[in-house]
């Protein structure tokens, strides 16, 4: 199955969050389907407007690792999109597909679908850190194109305090896996 290539991520922000439902994110032994994620630009709730320093790869690139650290718990995976302005994807939730056993040790539950439904479950689970943050994609973080269609549905970000009224979260419709709000 082929990857995705910088092209895919080059595109406007919207456009990528919503292509990414059904694509498959590969990480060392560990593989899921994207099922659900936020887009985020020039709103202000993106760390393009909150933390400009701290963001600067989603600002000036795209195609690349966004790795951030919340709560002073949690890593947060994003991908950087738009070439032409401030842009990335926040992927919220996978379906596990390959190394669940392992997913399963990281996250110390057999519970498949509390594994990766939800941004800081979904780095545990496939141990993303900081150290991924700046890396092209394809490297260590791959994205293998979709193979079938699949219905999305878009609605309000998730935890936030600005920009409540874009419907910049998608999903695939129906998905267990999908994150709760």
């Amino acid at each position: 199955m082929a990857y995705v290539t910088s092209r895919f991520f080059a595109r406007d922000t919207i456009e990528v969050a919503r292509d990414l439902i059904g694509t498959v994110l590969v990480v060392g032994p560990c593989e899921g389907r994207i099922v659900e994620t936020e887009a985020y630009t020039t709103d202000a709730a993106s760390h393009s407007v909150t933390r400009p320093r701290q963001a600067i790869a989603m600002q000036q690139t795209s195609g690349r690792v966004y790795v951030y650290f919340i709560y002073g718990m949690y890593y947060c995976l994003n991908f950087t999109t738009d070439r032409d302005g401030p842009g990335a994807v926040l992927i919220r939730a996978v379906e596990p597909l390959r190394g669940i056993e392992v997913m399963c040790e990281r996250r110390r539950t057999d519970e498949t679908k509390k594994l990766a439904s939800g941004p800081g479950r979904l780095c545990q689970a496939f141990a993303i850190d900081l150290g991924f943050n700046g890396e092209r994609i394809g490297e260590r973080i791959k994205v293998r194109a979709r193979r079938a269609t699949v219905e999305v549905a878009t609605s309000r970000r998730i935890g936030i305090s600005k920009a409540v009224e874009l419907d910049w979260r998608f999903y695939e419709i129906g998905n267990p896996f999908v994150s709760g709000r």
